[in-house]
């Protein structure tokens, strides 16, 4: 009994100088552990009152970082209680700042991206760009995020493909950033088509003008003054015969749709056309006649 005593009281000796860091340890554990229920409780309850899964996507972010708030907090306290001096406190906080930067780059990185995008306004919500590769029209602008309605990626075009893509908004440092309604929604579309050398460049030139105004001409009169509403044409010529190619202004959300509706008709037109035909890749064998083969 006297052994187990002294043996007590040896240990006693060793953890006396560390004992109130033990006690102060045990009261943060007990402590986290009753944070922690609490906030499921609340994070339960919050859950229940939310509608969609951003809400509830959101009411999480929020718990998660309640949570690392006070378990930093927590080892903040530690530390000055173990040193028992602000200085000491202020250097390891220094240590952990800097730490905690190095870790933390890319949504630094995000944030001032972020600030810049709220005070330069290069893009809005709602605006169609292109950036790393992907074309989408803005959805959202968060603190670390760009959130897009994807343009085509699973199909070819400028359709919505019912996609959202979340691009670090850090991304704008180190990507180009292609804006199509910066300065309004109009943009310059055209449609090629390829045409015989022996039809009517003319009438070919006319056909496609006209088939572009006739589409175009219910949206032209929404269009501000500014914008053209006149199409041009250029040619090109080629081995199998002449690319004819029609410029217009269109509307940038709606271009896919309306440049099929042209299509369609440029297609109509020249099929009914007596002096211009289409030109495709293809093969012909002209046969002389005999007076000139005996010659």
């Amino acid at each position: 009994m006297i052994e187990m005593s002294v043996w007590w009281d040896s240990i006693y000796s060793y953890i006396e100088p560390y004992w109130h860091i033990f006690r102060l340890l045990i009261i943060i554990i007990i402590a986290f552990i009753v944070l922690n229920l609490i906030l499921r409780v609340i994070k339960r309850n919050l859950l229940k009152l939310t509608k969609n899964k951003k809400q509830a996507a959101s009411v999480t972010i929020f718990i998660d970082m309640l949570k690392y708030l006070f378990a930093l907090i927590f080892i903040i306290i530690v530390v000055f209680s173990y040193y028992n001096s602000w200085g000491e406190l202020g250097f390891i906080a220094g240590l952990m700042t800097v730490a905690i930067g190095w870790a933390l780059q890319k949504p630094i990185s995000g944030v001032v991206a972020w600030l810049i995008i709220i005070a330069r306004r290069p893009f809005n919500v709602g605006d169609r760009i292109i950036i790393s590769g992907i074309t989408g029209d803005i959805k959202d602008i968060s603190l670390t995020h760009l959130m897009l309605d994807e343009v085509g990626g699973t199909i070819d075009g400028e359709e919505s493909s019912n996609r959202t893509v979340m691009i670090p908004t850090s991304m704008i440092f180190e990507e180009e950033v292609i804006n199509f309604t910066e300065i309004d929604e109009y943009i310059l579309d055209e449609i090629k088509c390829s045409v015989t050398y022996e039809s009517k460049l003319e009438e070919a030139e006319s056909i496609v003008i006209s088939c572009a105004e006739k589409i175009m001409k219910e949206y032209w009169k929404k269009f501000p003054k500014k914008i053209s509403t006149r199409p041009h044409t250029r040619i090109n010529f080629l081995s199998s015969g002449i690319e004819l190619t029609v410029r217009y202004n269109t509307i940038t959300t709606l271009r896919n749709g309306i440049s099929t509706d042209i299509r369609r008709e440029i297609h109509k037109a020249i099929s009914n056309s007596e002096n211009v035909n289409f030109a495709y890749p293809h093969t012909e064998v002209l046969f002389k006649d005999k007076q000139n083969i005996l010659l």
